[in-house]
């Protein structure tokens, strides 16, 4: 089972599930993100600066395809084109729905800046589960669970035409306070080993404070926590996003840019867990740069708003 989609987000909160994957043969990958309470939304920032912070009004599924017929796409709805149930979701067109053995997702969307459809259909299986929700914060404002740090992804799209199998990961964050209201920045990722994922979260509130996630997760799902490699220094976005990560021989490299944004960057990069090369992906945000005047008047060229 995975977090309710029908669950209760408080105002001015947010869930959010995640999911990221890479094709076997390495030549494509995607990230796909159900809203409610878009964190990222300046509509949904403007309305809590007005004291409206309804998370239902501002909805969206992000859908980020690498590769080739790359394309992006995040149009944000309201409250009349939202439909919850315990195991489906739906925002606009599409939708998500566990039914039971596998998440199965239905996409019918437009991609920006060029119009472009992005239609097809993704299955997700999980190979290995996780129910324990982790803090984010000392006070528990933000919540965490690495719902599967491992499954596997058929992806299998009209719009753009391709289809591939390849390897996923799966969380949910949930939180009852807007993110820039309690960090700094965060730096995220996670890789497969022989042993099972490993999966890193590093975060810094704004008060100065430090918290750190350090998971490894056996193939039988047993759960266990890593003492923290060192942390590495990796090359600043183009927009000049920071980014660090973990290593434990104190060296990672960037393999791949998957997005580069003015707050926030995701790639692929090389680094050392449990003794081993491996490949990671990787997820460095700024919410001081998110909370930008200038980047909060750029987004909505980015995230259209429909009803």
């Amino acid at each position: 089972m995975i977090p309710p989609f029908d669950q209760d987000v408080p105002n001015n909160g947010y869930a959010w599930w995640y999911l990221d994957a890479m094709s076997d043969d390495g030549r494509y990958g995607l990230t796909l993100i159900a809203f409610i309470g878009s964190v990222f939304s300046p509509y949904y920032a403007w309305d809590r600066a007005r004291g409206k912070g309804n998370p239902l009004a501002h909805c969206a599924i992000n859908v980020a395809l690498y590769g080739r017929g790359g394309r992006w796409s995040m149009t944000e709805r309201d409250g009349s084109a939202i439909s919850r149930e315990p195991d489906s979701l739906r925002v606009g067109p599409s939708g998500l729905h566990w039914n039971g053995e596998s998440l199965e997702i239905e996409l019918h969307e437009w991609a920006f800046p060029l119009p472009r459809r992005i239609r097809g259909r993704i299955r997700v299986d999980p190979v290995i589960s996780n129910r324990a929700a982790l803090h984010l914060d000392p006070d528990g404002h933000h919540q965490w669970t690495p719902v599967w740090p491992a499954a596997r992804v058929s992806v299998d799209l009209g719009n753009p035409a391709i289809r591939w199998s390849g390897s996923a990961y799966f969380d949910h964050n949930a939180g009852d306070e807007p993110l820039e209201q309690c960090f700094n920045n965060w730096h995220w990722s996670r890789a497969a080993t022989r042993t099972g994922p490993v999966v890193l979260y590093d975060t810094e509130q704004l008060d100065g404070r430090h918290g750190s996630h350090a998971l490894h997760f056996a193939h039988d799902g047993r759960r266990r926590d890593l003492q923290r490699p060192p942390q590495v220094g990796l090359p600043k976005s183009r927009w000049g996003v920071a980014r660090a990560a973990r290593s434990e021989d104190g060296d990672a490299r960037l393999k791949a840019v998957w997005e580069d944004t003015p707050f926030y960057a995701r790639s692929l990069i090389a680094t050392r867990l449990l003794g081993e090369q491996v490949t990671a992906v990787h997820e460095s945000l700024s919410l001081p740069r998110f909370s930008a005047f200038w980047v909060q008047l750029m987004l909505p060229f980015r995230m259209p708003r429909k009803a």
